[in-house]
């Protein structure tokens, strides 16, 4: 090998050693937090290691005190063989009741410890997660994200708790067991301590190829749990397009990668256990060549050839324990690298530090209930214009990707009050100018403006308690009715039921088993989309929103449910700016205006009458639906 690649290996080598100590590192401000914990459960690590190392030397002192050795401690010869071996027994049966008793309390709280820490990091990992840009999401499989939160965080606990302070306890009883070897007969202490030497370097190789076999184990893990969560979201589709073989044959072919990458840390994690067993095995021979030269020259007794004995078992016991502790680290290592690059990704969108406390604010939408609103602002003047819910775009510019433009220079301004429909074929834009206004995404260039304030200057749970959006497809959670209403926020029953009444739902949900306390599975399985979509109404109208923007809300709808929808809009949206998308252009022809968007850019705006009249694309689009119909 070259000098070069010498250099280059070293440098390389170098950089992953310093790599996993700063992965170590991430760990301690966890550990930090449970600091009394951790210190005491280290502080046991001494009284272990002592009460389980003089056990040998226990048992030397018996054998030597039957055949009256001269390595008999002193406060032993003097007294009757049968009163010794009382004394001795006493001491040793003292010794392994100390360990045990420790031992087990001690493991407790290292589970304990490696408990809250793995509670400590899944929850930091899913708010971080759930504060991250959609745009993370555009590129994530949700299967590799449910493996981090769950499999990869568990081994996380495991490399402080078990890995690291198991490691600092196999190495105080090997300090401790060392040094009493050395104390009463050196010779054989540096045999045994010669046979570390290819039991280290071995471990050291073994646990490299484990490492990456073990990454390449979880990266396959992932991929077989987002081929199963995609089946299982799109069950209807695989079982009605007869997928099950396919889709079966694809899972097959990555479960079967995954099972090799499995096969291959086994292979070595059980080589690295083999090989102690075949070197320990060979020490304890040597131990007994050894000691039977010495004890032929009269340099040794048989009860210092006893203690080794069993100092040759028992040194190896915290080595085969460390292997195995060092293979939880090395797992726990790929775990943090996969989490850690999660926890590194940075969110996007956050709130500024001079967030503006805006006008946006004085907006209470917990002012009453949503009838009490309607009342109100039926009874005002009319003729008074709206002084709230100012939407501007200003020359914005926003790309998925790098410069692959799908809003391109968009400038306009929606007045308060102002209802705008946004029509355009597949791909024009329209749900991107949705996702900017409520600040998914930012614009790549450009701004948005609400009431004359950039959205960026603004709190985003104020920015989105001030608009509100109904989506196509309504998405429910695992819950109660009322709590896929209220979504959490405190709202009484009673500004609930009358939320659903003003949206034209009571009866629906009064026709549910429970009513309001009715058990709703994930996703809103155990009721149709319609009625899912009668509860985003319902959803949206409670917040009392400034803005309302309506994504194809009504269809999945049918005529009747749809003209019951329209009629609460129609009070709802009274003197509040509106957004409506529709494919179908003959629901939208009584807004003020109309946008027509085209690849990302605003080609006509107007009227729906000024828009046939002009006869550009709208009235194109308007003429071929009603050639459809």
């Amino acid at each position: 090998m070259s000098t070069y690649q010498s250099l280059n290996n070293s440098d390389t080598e170098y950089r992953r050693r310093e790599n996993d100590w700063r992965l170590f590192l991430r760990l301690v401000p966890y550990a930090r937090r449970h600091g009394r914990l951790l210190a005491i459960s280290m502080s046991l690590l001494i009284p272990i290691a002592i009460a389980s190392s003089v056990q040998p030397l226990l048992i030397g002192q018996a054998i030597s005190l039957i055949r009256s050795e001269p390595g008999t401690y002193e406060f032993l010869r003097n007294r009757p063989l049968l009163q010794g071996l009382n004394i001795l027994q006493g001491l040793l049966l003292f010794a392994i009741i100390i360990r045990l008793l420790l031992t087990g309390f001690q493991g407790y709280l290292v589970q304990k410890l490696g408990q809250e820490i793995t509670a400590a990091i899944r929850q930091d990992l899913f708010h971080h997660v759930t504060s991250l840009a959609v745009r993370f999401f555009d590129r994530t499989p949700v299967g590799k994200l449910i493996t981090r939160l769950t499999s990869d965080v568990e081994a996380l606990g495991d490399v402080f708790a078990t890995g690291a302070i198991g490691i600092v306890s196999d190495l105080f009883s090997m300090l401790v067991i060392i040094g009493l070897m050395f104390s009463i007969q050196w010779q054989l202490a540096c045999l045994l301590l010669l046979m570390l030497i290819p039991i280290s370097v071995a471990v050291i190789y073994l646990q490299k190829q484990y490492r990456q076999a073990n990454y390449k184990a979880r990266e396959e893990l992932s991929q077989l749990n987002s081929q199963l969560q995609e089946n299982v979201l799109g069950i209807n589709v695989v079982q009605l397009f007869r997928r099950e073989k396919f889709n079966s044959e694809l899972f097959r072919i990555t479960n079967k990668r995954y099972n090799k990458q499995v096969d291959k840390t086994i292979f070595y994690d059980s080589a690295v256990s083999g090989i102690l067993e075949w070197i320990s095995l060979i020490a304890i021979a040597g131990v007994l060549w050894m000691g039977g030269w010495l004890l032929l020259r009269e340099s040794l007794t048989f009860g210092i050839l006893s203690a080794f004995i069993l100092y040759a078992q028992q040194l190896f016991d915290p080595v085969r324990n460390f292997a195995e502790k060092f293979t939880v680290i090395q797992s726990g290592f790929t775990a943090i690298e996969r989490v850690s690059s999660i926890l590194d990704e940075p969110i996007e969108i956050r709130d500024a530090t001079n967030s503006t406390n805006s006008k946006l604010s004085t907006f209470d939408t917990k002012s009453g209930y949503i009838e009490e609103v309607v009342a109100n602002l039926e009874s005002q003047n009319l003729d008074l214009p709206p002084q709230l819910g100012e939407i501007r775009f200003e020359h914005v510019w926003f790309a998925y990707k790098d410069h692959d433009y799908v809003i391109k220079d968009l400038d306009f301004t929606i007045h308060p009050g102002e209802k705008i429909a946004l029509v355009g074929p597949t791909g024009a834009g329209k749900s991107s100018i949705i996702r900017l206004l409520c600040r998914l995404y930012e614009p790549t260039k450009g701004r948005i403006f609400i009431d004359g304030i950039d959205i960026r200057e603004l709190p985003q749970a104020e920015l989105r308690r001030y608009l509100a959006v109904i989506l196509q497809e309504g998405f429910l959670f695992a819950g109660d009715v009322k709590s896929n209403i209220s979504l959490g926020d405190d709202y009484s029953i009673e500004a609930i039921q009358q939320a659903a009444q003003i949206t034209n739902v009571a009866q629906f949900i009064e026709q549910l088993p429970a009513g309001y306390d009715t058990q709703l599975r994930e996703r809103g399985t155990n009721i149709s989309s319609g009625q899912k979509q009668l509860l985003a109404f319902a959803r949206a109208a409670i917040r009392n929103p400034q803005i309302l923007v309506l994504d194809e809300a009504t269809a999945n709808l049918d005529v009747g449910t749809e003209a019951l929808i329209q009629e609460s809009l129609n009070r709802i949206l009274m003197r509040r700016t509106a957004i409506i998308i529709a494919h179908r252009l003959s629901t939208i022809r009584n807004v003020d205006r109309i946008f027509v968007l085209k690849r990302g850019e605003l080609v006509e705006q107007g009227s729906h009458e000024k828009l046939l009249q002009a006869g550009g694309m709208y009235a194109t689009l308007h003429n071929l639906q009603m050639l459809g119909s």
